[in-house]
């Protein structure tokens, strides 16, 4: 599922990737949910609730300033994962370690660190000519540091130990940090990579107790999307899991809502293993934008139902997938993951040619 093969590509704007990063935070977060019983020490649950909703908005602002200045920090360069930006990755370390090792106040309106680990050890360090940035697009986007010159060429927290951290415009912050942090390094299941940006996806439901329905997972996903395509999205997921068909959520390298057919099994199946052995999912990258994804392998067996589709559609399926420099000896554009169908407009036009195309390769 690595967007990491194929040819290197020159990046967006960090401009344009805040506008994709922006999408995949949650527009709806409840405002009461049980908690895994992991942070009943680190604050009330309704600070912990309100805390998450006030770090989600900080994200908001936090994409709206890369808009405007991201091209101060990040220059798009060439490389294999378009979604590759160390300005980003540093920034959730930061936040990471922030939470994650900084102590909540009494008064739980901030943090006290003594310790960043990603300014000081070998594993995730940011580069010391980096430090100073970091913190002061946090300042910029309403952090606080007491105590530390953010105006120094090279801030150093030792002269501000313990270095109080906060967020004045919304004091509840630092609790919904703190949570989430945690959650991020000691709860989080999928593997961790070096370049993740999970944080700062404001992912609330490791926090959850109990399991997330995969629906709800999609309604955030479709939610920047026309009413329409989001209905067709919708009508699609409840058609198929309806008929028993696994759904699972899978958050690497973007969003992944994948649909498979699986045979009952001894073990739980991982989001992971649904993935593998998808048929077909909903899916957003940088790359690529919303689309459906097909894995169509059965296409010669209803070559008559085919016929009927309009062309389009035809000529997508005829046209398989597979590596792209093998089947059409072009520069890879991920064509291995499946046959891509822009989520649009024209999509919903072809809805019932969709459901008997899936139906095909999905029941059969």
């Amino acid at each position: 599922m690595s967007a990491n093969h194929g040819e290197p590509v020159m990046q967006k704007p960090i401009s344009e990737y805040a506008g994709y990063m922006k999408n995949l935070i949650p527009a709806h977060i409840p405002e009461t949910y049980a908690l895994n019983p992991v942070f009943e020490n680190i604050a009330g649950g309704e600070d912990i609730r309100n805390g998450v909703i006030a770090f989600r908005d900080f994200l908001y602002l936090f994409c709206d300033r890369l808009v405007s200045d991201g091209h101060l920090y990040a220059q798009p360069r060439k490389t294999r994962s378009p979604a590759d930006y160390p300005f980003l990755h540093h920034m959730n370390h930061l936040l990471i370690d922030i939470g994650y090792h900084g102590r909540l106040a009494e008064s739980g309106d901030s943090l006290l660190v003594t310790d960043i680990p990603s300014f000081t050890v070998s594993k995730n360090k940011i580069p010391v000519s980096q430090q100073a940035e970091c913190l002061r697009f946090l300042a910029l986007c309403g952090f606080a540091f007491a105590g530390m010159d953010l105006d120094a060429k090279t801030p150093n927290i030792s002269e501000a130990r313990p270095l109080e951290v906060s967020y004045p415009s919304r004091p509840v912050l630092p609790a919904g940090l703190k949570a989430l942090s945690v959650a991020e390094m000691e709860l989080r299941t999928e593997r961790r990579y070096s370049n993740d940006d999970n944080l700062l996806r404001c992912d609330y439901r490791l926090i959850k107790a109990g399991e997330t329905d995969a629906l709800d997972i999609l309604k955030d996903y479709i939610h920047p999307l026309p009413e329409n395509v989001r209905r067709f999205a919708l009508d699609l997921h409840q058609r198929y899991t309806g008929m028993g068909i696994t759904c699972a959520a899978n958050k690497r390298d973007g969003i992944h809502i994948a649909y498979a057919n699986l045979p009952k099994s001894r073990r739980a199946l991982s989001p992971r293993d649904v993935y593998d052995r998808r048929v077909w999912e909903f899916a957003v990258s940088v790359r690529h934008g919303y689309c459906l994804v097909v894995r169509a392998k059965r296409a010669a067996v209803y070559a008559e139902v085919i016929g009927s589709f309009p062309a389009y559609l035809q000529e997508k399926i005829t046209q398989g997938y597979g590596c792209d420099r093998k089947l059409r000896n072009e520069r890879c554009q991920g064509g291995c993951q499946g046959i891509r169908i822009p989520l649009d407009d024209s999509i919903v036009d072809m809805k019932r040619d969709i459901e008997i195309w899936l139906d095909n390769e999905t029941l059969c």
